[in-house]
């Protein structure tokens, strides 16, 4: 509400936002989901990598649980290169410059309108070593220092959730959702391409930022 105790979003509104929430918190780790584990598909060895690191912190007999999170960088690393190579949209929501500033070396004048790329930012070469590359290793060097891995990206190396009073208000439970879903995934199946398939086709849709064709893979328990 204002000062004047007046509402200042209609009920209508009220019930777009949380209809967009309960749509973005469901679609997007399911996006992100097939794109990685299609990735590691291809990848064997970093498909075991995974599991491994799975299995060093949960074992085989227990199912994995939201307190082994803040344990499971690996599996979030992978989740990361996923959405560094495969963002869900191709730009940020435009947002407008409230000052003259200068981001890096650009003048952007005020009241400019600004959009980013999310996949310039994902594939800059001045950041990231072979960033065609699927490599969760790109996310683990603050991981050697003893920092857990996450999702968000305060440095804007990527853009998964964005940054600031416009960021994305979903950050802790999508991060949450992603990487207990592909988790579990990882940890509870044992994955593979069907024999007449060879490998994984990564060729994206047109417009959209889902798989061509959609992911067939063997899941045995």
């Amino acid at each position: 509400m204002d000062d004047n105790g007046t509402p200042l979003l209609s009920a209508g509104e009220i019930k777009a936002q949380v209809n967009e929430i309960l749509i973005a918190v469901l679609d997007n780790p399911l996006n992100n989901l097939e794109w990685a584990l299609a990735e590691m598909l291809n990848k064997p060895e970093t498909l075991q990598m995974a599991r491994d690191k799975l299995d060093n912190v949960v074992g085989k007999h227990r199912l994995i649980e939201e307190f082994d999170v803040p344990q499971l960088n690996y599996t979030k690393a992978c989740a990361r290169e996923a959405f560094r190579l495969h963002p869900v949209a191709p730009f940020s929501p435009p947002h407008e410059s409230v000052t003259d500033t200068i981001v890096g070396d650009y003048f952007i004048p005020k009241g400019s309108p600004v959009i980013v790329s999310r996949v310039g930012l994902g594939r800059n070469t001045k950041v990231w070593d072979e960033p065609g590359e699927f490599r969760p290793e790109h996310h683990l060097q603050d991981c050697n220092k003893g920092e857990e891995v996450v999702l968000e990206e305060p440095d804007l190396r990527l853009f998964t959730f964005g940054r600031g009073m416009r960021g994305c208000p979903r950050v802790v439970l999508g991060s949450l959702m992603t990487t207990m879903l592909f988790a579990r995934l990882l940890h509870g199946f044992d994955w593979s391409i069907s024999t007449n398939q060879g490998t994984i086709d990564l060729c994206p849709g047109r417009g959209v930022p889902f798989l061509a064709k959609p992911l067939l893979v063997v899941a045995k328990p």
